[in-house]
Formats: structure tokens, C-alpha cells, sequence
């Protein structure tokens, strides 16, 4: 595990002369190098061999020189072992063949032992940190956070508004409850193993979290989210780096998360998100990602206004405000990240 450096820094609240930069799915579609590679495996045979998820981890790093790599991987794929039939359809996205619909399912999941369940993860992990960890690159882990893995167990496929969830979440509070747990107990086991297998920073992703009222995150949310981040500050000493999207409106409850970061997605400005928290989180984000596809004078732009907004921040993780789109030009990407490293606070 490595213990400092222009990331971990930036996380720590720490400013040096200029803000690390990595993105959300920055291994991936946009990449041909990884094209190469899904021409010939799925997308869980690829998260589960080891050597394919390393190198798939490291290809953006060789061509980009990104600060911080993210593991290859997919918040669904924990689910498998718990008992969920989880598979990746070309075109269409994961589809779970058994979602969860009663009570009586619920009591069906069990808590998988993750040496068993995401052992490949954990190898993966071990094999970028080997490469990374002597260059000063930490390797981030990752998972879902309770809601949005409860979004895919229950609706099945496709998210459009939770119906299903926001059902089964008032009709069966107490089985509700029980599924939480014991996502919170996978999750939290899943992510100490990726910390153990050499992973320098957490971020859990609540991908859905905007599509709940500030009530249901007080009630149905939030006590599980912070059990995670209590246990993992109990149980590691890494950062921990929090990112949902539309939830704006959250970010005083947010403050009084055990976290270390926050991250923002596009729709706010920096300032603003800083000016909602109840103390100076670092804060990582938040370029449109479509600015990204666009290119030219205007992604110059956006990204100099970004920056220049992450110099009123106590710290300033450069990220998208989501992850990478699949047709990304590569070049825009390298203009991005030379602009970044360019940059002086």
C-alpha cells in the first residue's frame, strides 16, 4: 500500500503546486486497447481473470500518466456470490435473471466470504500495485454503496424512477432493512480485502442516491452509509471518497460522513458544493464529461474554469463529473490531462 502521494496528498487535504487529476471509468470503451481485449473476453471474464482486470487497469496509466489508478472491475459483481444471477448484456447493460422482490428473498442472500467471492478483484489489485506501487501511483478500490446495489437487485436491469425499490422500501421496511445490512456487510468486507490486497484509497459510488427525497435518505439511506465509513475508519486508515450524482440537496448531511472526500458531479460549480458543506472536505471533480467528446477551445475552457475554481477548495481532486463516455477521443483525453499537469495553483 503506498502511503503517499500527489492523490493521497489531495485527499489528506494536502495542496502542492497542482491538482492530481484521474477519471471515473478511465479504463474502458473509449480506449482501443481495451476494445482489443473485449473482442476476444465478456465483461466478466475480463473483471474476473486477474491478469485481464490488471492490465485493463494499467492501459490508461501507460498512455495517459494518470496520478491514480482505479481497478477494473464493476460495483454488480459482488453481488454474484450473494446469490444474484447477474449477467452483462452487449448493448443493454447487467440484467439479474432472479431480482429480488419479497421478503422471503431478502432472507435468501447470504453474506459471501470474499477470499471465495472476489478473490480475482483482490489478485488484480495486487498485480497493479506491484507495477504502480514504485512509481508513487496509488491504486483506488471500489464498490456500490447499499442503495444503488439495491437499485439493480431490485428492479433487475434498466434504472428509470426505483419504482420497484421505492416500493418494496415502504411496503417492507423491516426486509428493507435486513437486505441493507447485509449488503453493508459484503461491501465492507469486499473493500478491507482490496485495501489488504494493496488499494491506497476507497470510493464507494451511490450512482442512484439523487433519485430518493432528503427524508428517504435520513431514514432508509444514510445509517448504512455511515456504518460503511465507520467500519472501513475502524478497519483501514486509507481515504475514503464518497460520489453520488443529483444530490446537491445532500451535501449538509454529507458533512457529517466520516469521509475524507466528496465528490461532485457536473451539474453544481465547485464553489458552491464547498459553500453546502458544513466543513472544508477536499473535493473531487467535476468536468461535464461530455465537454470531453466535444474537444477544442471549449474543453480548454471548461477545464481551466474547473481548475481555477479548485483553488478557493482546501484540496482539489481533478475528476469528471462522471465517468468517461464511450466515444471519448483519446486525444482529447491526453489534451485534458496535459492541461492539468501544466497547470500551477
Amino acid at each position: 500500500m503506498l502511503k503517499q502521494s500527489l492523490f493521497l496528498d489531495a485527499c489528506r487535504g494536502i495542496r502542492r503546486d497542482r491538482p492530481p487529476v484521474w477519471f471515473m471509468r478511465q479504463a474502458g470503451r473509449y480506449l482501443p486497447e481495451y476494445q482489443a481485449i473485449r473482442a476476444k473476453h465478456s465483461m466478466l471474464d475480463t473483471i474476473r481473470t486477474p491478469e485481464l482486470a490488471a492490465e485493463v487497469t494499467l492501459q490508461p496509466i501507460r498512455r495517459f500518466g494518470f496520478d491514480a489508478a482505479i481497478i477494473f472491475a464493476d460495483i454488480l459483481n459482488p453481488l454474484i456470490g450473494m446469490g444474484l444471477d447477474l449477467d452483462f448484456v452487449e448493448k443493454s447493460g447487467p440484467i439479474i435473471r432472479n431480482p429480488v422482490r419479497s421478503a422471503s428473498d431478502v432472507d435468501k442472500l447470504i453474506i459471501p466470504d470474499p477470499a471465495s467471492n472476489t478473490a480475482y478483484t483482490a489478485r488484480a489489485i495486487s498485480l497493479v500495485a506491484e507495477e504502480l506501487t514504485p512509481r508513487g501511483i496509488p491504486v483506488i478500490a471500489f464498490a456500490g454503496a447499499p442503495l444503488t446495489l439495491s437499485a439493480y437487485a431490485l428492479e433487475g436491469g434498466k434504472i428509470g424512477d426505483l419504482r420497484t425499490l421505492k416500493e418494496f422500501m415502504f411496503a417492507e421496511p423491516k426486509a428493507w432493512q435486513r437486505l441493507q445490512e447485509k449488503l453493508v456487510a459484503m461491501i465492507v468486507d469486499y473493500l478491507v480485502q482490496q485495501v489488504d490486497a494493496g488499494a491506497s484509497a476507497i470510493q464507494l459510488f451511490d450512482s442512484w442516491l439523487g433519485q430518493l427525497s432528503p427524508y428517504q435518505y435520513q431514514t432508509a439511506v444514510e445509517p448504512y452509509l455511515r456504518s460503511i465509513f465507520d467500519q472501513l475508519r475502524a478497519r483501514t486508515s486509507v481515504p475514503l471518497i464518497f460520489f453520488s450524482t443529483g444530490t446537491f440537496g445532500l451535501f449538509p448531511e454529507f458533512s457529517t460522513l466520516p469521509i475524507d472526500v466528496l465528490g461532485v458531479d457536473w451539474r453544481v460549480p465547485l464553489s458552491r458544493a464547498a459553500d453546502a458543506l458544513s466543513r472544508p472536505l477536499p473535493l473531487q471533480g467535476n468536468l461535464d464529461p461530455i465537454t470531453l467528446i466535444a474537444g477544442g477551445a471549449g474543453l480548454d475552457a471548461e477545464v481551466a474554469r474547473v481548475l481555477e475554481e479548485g483553488r478557493s477548495l482546501r484540496a482539489h481532486i481533478f475528476n469528471l463529473g462522471h465517468g468517461v463516455l464511450q466515444y471519448t477521443p483519446v486525444e482529447n483525453v491526453q489534451r485534458l490531462i496535459d492541461l492539468v499537469k501544466g497547470y500551477r495553483r
